[in-house]
């Protein structure tokens, strides 16, 4: 593989660093593999931190490597304090984290505290137990209404989010029935998940992403919703099982383990709420620090959706001073290079659509391959595709978008595993030689090298990062605004426009030709003056 040169970087600053911070998600089983075995694992992404280091990101989060019968890839977790076998060991773990920190990166970890594996001792504890026993508790089980279940909820993967078992008593579950849904009525859920994130806390961890963080807590009686069709109601309306007030005071203590601990360790919610104004709960200055920007991840190609979701989201945070967060893509979702419209339009619109998330004020996130300019892989044998949401709908499942990086032009792993031996879990398209990460290291104009030229900039230029943006005026179908001497001006059309601005280019998706912009395109203007 094509190294860059490399030196150390000082850790980020101790005040504020995730105000701004470049975050990149690692989904470990697709990243690195670093035993040959096919699958990523700790040892793959520690191999693979300088890469990580000289893209210029502040931070990793990585995706659950604990103990799991991988129901749902991890997100089932058996045991919280070990590394499952097939990512290595909790040694592996602290020297993955001794070593970024040596580079200055940062590392945040999954936390998933609505459900456990139906594989967790107390799961199995309850099975054992029966009715009544006290272990059941800890857990959501209810009679049910003769042959049906407790009410009308869905799970979000498909079906009812209840599963019945032989004694006749129904438990909830509001993603697969491998994840039974905890009771956080329960002090013993509270006391366990403290003493988890202290235990990460020691091990040396800069914070959580925290899964699920509107869930957790039910409303009381857990009434019916009295229609079908619950999964698109997330984030849009009021729901009994879902972002109700209890989560708060969870998050509120939280937060005091997390500030008990030095060095800014950081709690991030994947929250969805009905309002802006209850998203923004979960990020008061006596809570969690970030939450995910969804809807801007869902904002399609066009300036005045842009422009909306951008304002939204800027008020939405500022009510509480918390940092907004932009993001393009994740392991839901398929890769904004598809959603743009693939090929050769979509390549160009996700490498304008970084420049405008890079200007923006606040905290990114990066998933891995994205600066590759990676597609969606929409031809993947049916046979190999597990992802258990795909119960609900086959053309919803996540597989698509986890294939492995590819860090080499050489078949048939592209380097993703070392020593090369078994097959990638997914298999990596053979296409994908020109964008491995060595093929575009040797490609100045490398989606590759547009993303580190960006982070570097933003890294260098003191009005990127926190802080304001003021919009301009500019031609239907664009967008531009500055921040202080820097202008970013984005061209959403299918067709070149004049420029609202002229200066200094600091950096293209597309180089302009004069003051034109090149269509689906953004450029970064240094200003001699007032842009007006």
């Amino acid at each position: 593989m094509t190294e860059l040169a490399y030196a150390e970087r000082p850790a980020a600053s101790a005040t504020g660093w995730w105000r701004e911070a470049v975050i990149y998600q690692v989904y470990v089983r697709s990243f690195a593999d670093g035993n040959g075995d096919g699958v990523g694992d700790l040892l793959g992404v520690r191999s693979r931190l300088r890469y990580l280091a000289e893209l210029g990101v502040d931070a990793v989060w990585l995706t659950p490597f604990y103990t799991s019968p991988m129901a749902d890839f991890g997100y089932d977790v058996a045991d919280y304090r070990q590394v499952d076998p097939i990512f290595g060991s909790l040694a592996d773990a602290k020297a993955l984290i001794d070593d970024a920190h040596r580079l200055g990166l940062r590392i945040i970890v999954d936390v998933v505290p609505n459900h456990t594996s139906d594989r967790h001792e107390w799961f199995a504890q309850a099975l054992r137990e029966g009715p009544g026993g006290p272990a059941r508790d800890r857990y959501v089980f209810r009679e049910g209404r003769g042959d049906l279940p407790p009410n009308d909820w869905e799970s979000v993967f498909g079906g009812p989010a209840w599963t019945r078992l032989p004694d006749g008593q129904w438990y909830l579950h509001l993603f697969a029935p491998e994840q039974p849904d905890l009771n956080w009525e329960h002090p013993e859920v509270h006391e366990e998940f403290a003493d988890i994130l202290r235990f990460w806390l020691d091990l040396g961890v800069d914070g959580f992403r925290i899964d699920v963080a509107h869930g957790m807590v039910k409303a009381e009686g857990l009434p019916d919703i009295g229609r079908t069709g619950q999964v698109e109601m997330i984030g849009t309306a009021v729901l009994p099982f879902f972002d109700q007030d209890g989560v708060h005071e969870i998050h509120r203590a939280w937060r005091r383990i997390l500030d008990s601990y030095g060095g800014e360790r950081i709690g991030v919610a994947e929250a969805w709420a009905p309002t802006p104004e209850r998203l923004a709960l979960y990020v008061r200055d006596d809570e969690l620090h970030q939450a995910f920007n969804f809807h801007f991840l869902a904002t399609p190609w066009d300036g005045a959706a842009f422009r909306e979701v951008i304002d939204a989201s800027l008020a939405t945070t500022a009510l509480v001073g918390a940092p907004t967060t932009w993001v393009l893509s994740n392991h839901d979702v398929k890769r904004h290079v598809t959603r743009y419209g693939g090929g050769e339009t979509g390549l160009r619109r996700a490498r304008a659509a970084a420049l405008l998330m890079l200007a923006l004020p606040g905290s990114v996130y990066v998933y891995q391959g994205e600066e590759l300019g990676l597609p969606e892989v929409l031809d993947l044998p049916a046979e190999l595709c597990q992802d258990p949401q795909r119960l609900r709908d086959p053309d919803s499942g996540r597989d698509g978008c986890r294939v492995p990086m590819p860090w080499a032009d050489l078949q048939p792993s592209h380097g993703f595993s070392f020593p090369a031996a078994d097959p990638s879990w997914l298999p990596i398209p053979a296409a994908w030689g020109p964008l491995s990460v060595d093929s575009q290291l040797r490609d100045p104009a490398s989606t590759l090298r547009l993303y580190q030229a960006a982070l570097r900039l933003r890294r260098e230029l003191d009005d990127l990062g926190d802080g304001a943006l003021t919009w301009l005026d500019s031609p239907e179908g664009t967008l531009a605004f500055v921040r202080g001497d820097v202008a970013c001006v984005v061209n959403l059309t299918g067709r070149p426009v004049e420029s609202p601005v002229r200066g200094e280019v600091l950096l293209a998706s597309t180089a302009p030709d004069g003051g034109r912009l090149a269509a689906d395109s953004t450029v970064w203007w240094r200003l001699a003056g007032p842009p007006y």
